[in-house]
Parts: C-alpha cells; sequence; structure tokens
C-alpha cells in the first residue's frame, strides 16, 4: 500500500479563483481574531477585570503586540525553511493558545494566550504574501493581491457580529473555539490544495546577524528611519481606535448591541481606501499622499476633541464620532501601504528580510503607543481624539522631513 503522506503534499498549485481565496482567508485570521473579539470584552472585563474595565482592552493589544514580534521571525524561518512549514507551525500555535486561552482563569494568562496567538498568527500573516511573491510580480502581484484584499474585507465586516452571536449564547471563551474552527479549516484546506512555493534550492541559511543587519540598516538610513516612524504613528491611529472602538460605542454612546452593524458599515465602507489610493498614488505620489491624509486626520480629530467637551454624548456627537472613526480606517487604506513601500525604497537589496523587520517595527511600535491611549478611557472620546490629535500633527512634520533616495 502507498503512505498517506503523499496526499499531503499536492501535485501543483490549486486554480485561481481558490488560491485568491486560500490566501485571503489566511489574511483574514488576523483580522477575524481581532474583530471577533471586541464585543466579547465587557463579559471579559466583568468576569476577569471587574474593578479596572479599561485592562480588557489588552486583549486586543497583547494579540497585536504578539504578532509584530511573530513577523519579525516569520519571515526569515519561511525563507530558511519554506512556507508550508512556517503556516502550518504557526497556526498549531495559535491553536494551543487559543485553547490556553479558553480556559484562561485570570486576564494574566488570558493576556499570555493572546500574546502566544498573535505569534502564530504571524505565520500565515507572512507566508500569504511570500507565496505570491514566489508565484508572481510586479503588476500581475499587485493584481492578485487587490482580489485577495477585496475577499479579506468581509471578514472585518462580518467578525464582530459572529463574535457578538457566539458570546452571546455560548459566553466569550466560547470565541476562542470559533478562532480554532477558522484556523484548522484554513490549515486543513493549506496542507491539502497549496504546495510548496520556495524550493530548497532557492531558500536562504536562517542567521540572526543577517536581522541585525537588517534592522541597522532600517534605523540608520534617513528616508527608511523616518518612514518607519510614521508607521508607528499612522498605525497607532488605527490600533488605538480599535481597542477604544468598543467602549466608546457602549459605554459612551449606549449603543453596545448595534456596535457590529456599525463597525460593518465602516469596515466596508473603508475598503474603498484601497482602490482610490491605486488611482491617485501614482499621479500625486506616496509621500503627498501621505501628507495630505495626515493634514486632514490634524483637522478632524481637533474638531473631534472640541466637540467632545461642547456636546452632549447624543445624537450629533454619535454621528460625529462614526464620521471620524470611519475616517481612521480609510485614513489607514491611503497611508500604511505607502509607508511601507516609502521604507522599503532604498533597501532593494535585502527588501523580504526588510519587509519582515519593517512590518514588526511598525506594529510593535504602533501597540506600544495605542495600548496607554486605550488605559486613558475616561467615558468619553476626548483622550483618544486628543491622543489621535497629537500623533496625526507629528507624522504631518514628520512626513515632510522624509527625502527619498535620489533628494539625499
Amino acid at each position: 500500500m502507498r503512505p498517506a503522506l503523499p496526499l499531503l503534499r499536492p501535485a501543483g498549485p490549486p486554480a485561481l479563483p481558490e488560491f485568491i481565496a486560500l490566501l485571503a482567508m489566511n489574511s483574514a485570521l488576523v483580522a477575524f481574531s481581532i474583530d471577533a473579539m471586541l464585543p466579547a470584552l465587557p463579559e471579559i472585563a466583568a468576569e476577569l477585570t471587574p474593578a479596572a474595565l479599561n485592562r480588557a482592552q489588552l486583549v486586543v493589544g497583547a494579540f497585536i503586540f504578539g504578532l509584530g514580534m511573530g513577523t519579525l521571525f516569520s519571515g526569515p524561518f519561511s525563507d530558511a525553511f519554506g512556507r508550508r512549514p512556517v503556516l502550518t507551525g504557526g497556526i498549531a500555535l495559535y491553536l494551543a493558545a487559543a485553547l490556553w486561552a479558553a480556559r484562561a482563569q485570570s486576564l494574566e494568562a488570558l493576556l499570555v494566550a493572546r500574546f502566544i496567538q498573535g505569534l502564530g498568527a504571524s505565520g500565515p500573516r507572512v507566508v500569504t504574501m511570500a507565496i505570491v511573491r514566489d508565484r508572481y510580480r510586479g503588476a500581475q502581484m499587485a493584481r492578485i493581491m487587490s482580489y485577495v484584499m477585496i475577499v479579506f474585507s468581509l471578514v472585518p465586516a462580518i467578525a464582530p457580529l459572529l463574535g457578538q452571536t457566539i458570546s452571546a449564547r455560548w459566553g466569550w471563551r466560547a470565541v476562542f473555539v470559533a478562532f480554532m474552527v477558522f484556523a484548522g479549516l484554513i490549515a486543513g484546506w493549506f496542507v491539502l490544495r497549496q504546495p510548496e512555493t520556495l524550493p530548497a534550492e532557492r531558500r536562504r541559511a536562517l542567521s540572526l546577524r543577517d536581522i541585525v543587519a537588517a534592522l541597522g540598516e532600517i534605523l540608520t538610513h534617513p528616508t527608511s528611519r523616518l518612514a518607519i516612524l510614521v508607521l508607528m504613528l499612522a498605525s497607532g491611529m488605527l490600533f488605538s481606535t480599535l481597542t477604544s472602538v468598543q467602549q466608546i460605542f457602549d459605554r459612551t454612546y449606549g449603543r453596545g448591541q448595534s456596535f457590529p452593524l456599525y463597525f460593518g458599515a465602516i469596515a466596508v465602507l473603508s475598503t474603498s481606501a484601497g482602490f482610490l489610493n491605486a488611482r491617485l498614488v501614482e499621479r500625486l505620489g506616496m509621500q503627498a499622499m501621505v501628507r495630505a491624509m495626515m493634514g486632514v486626520q490634524v483637522a478632524l480629530s481637533a474638531l473631534m476633541l472640541v466637540a467632545g467637551f461642547l456636546l452632549p454624548a447624543g445624537g450629533l456627537s454619535f454621528a460625529l464620532y462614526l464620521f471620524w472613526t470611519l475616517s481612521l480606517f480609510f485614513q489607514a487604506g491611503l497611508t500604511i501601504g505607502n509607508l511601507n513601500a516609502l521604507a522599503l525604497e532604498p533597501l532593494g537589496h535585502i527588501a523580504g528580510l526588510a519587509s519582515s523587520v519593517n512590518t514588526a517595527l511598525g506594529t510593535t511600535g504602533a501597540i506600544l503607543i495605542a495600548v496607554p491611549l486605550g488605559l486613558a478611557y475616561d467615558g468619553t472620546a476626548r483622550p483618544l481624539a486628543a491622543g489621535v490629535l497629537g500623533m496625526a500633527a507629528l507624522a504631518f512634520w514628520l512626513t515632510g522631513r522624509i527625502r527619498r533616495p535620489g533628494e539625499l
């Protein structure tokens, strides 16, 4: 009899529609792990940290921090050992951490589990981009990623509603069971249908020295260093909003039950930013796009901050908050990709490794900004608006100081 193992090694790549759907689901694991958790935060706070409700936000922050740290190593690991082992190993770690989280009896244990879960999720996150880069180049690669993002955008739209439904019926611990089911399905689909895209002869030896050298080159090159700082601020605005959004909907405006519907609408509307960026970036330039959005955000955040002092938490204030939140998600679609490209522009000779280091720095730096800002929540949106205003103003100034390689 033939061994069963070859069944786990697909003879050829899946057809393009299936390939896009598979990669989109891999990418969606991160969004699902964050967005489905948001409606469960009040229940987690009531059970595990009733004396300090704001600390439940750390459940989101711990995952994102683990994701950022894991990205630093998942890229080099996938270059050294191949894409399939890193994705399946990452999902195995994710599953073990989700099981731990579901059984956690203290907030501290839950935060450790969420950090490890983020480490595991970095495998699928990195491998998705690497597989596309292995199979496609140039405009074709950009087209595939555009299709992936279109499918991916559906997950943030439905994840909060799914998380709310699960936690309302079975409790917040059941949300982690849903994470395990989703990740297990992705792993099974990937193993059965997606062959390895990085043959042994193209792999690179794992080298801590190379990671440290890439980190040093990014931090010493003026273009990359400034772009990374602005990326941290842009991502910090987004993560600060994510960590606080459920509390503001629920405790500030009394709309916790309708939060998933509003959040889903914001997620769907903000996807248009990617299409708009694709149409405008070649005409206006990456740096100009980022600086313009930061200037707009300074004005909108100042308006939100003033309104927080002058308007009661009623219909007009809520409408302004909705628009402002949409602007932050929309801004992310118009800035984060451009900032990544600006940071990597001078580093083409180490593009793959630099991409991992760049993403890790941007993610971890952003969550270190977002966590204290989220913990400053005082029952209003004022601390968040003040923090975002400061970040947008600093990002606007720093973006003006970025010089492209030919301008240095």
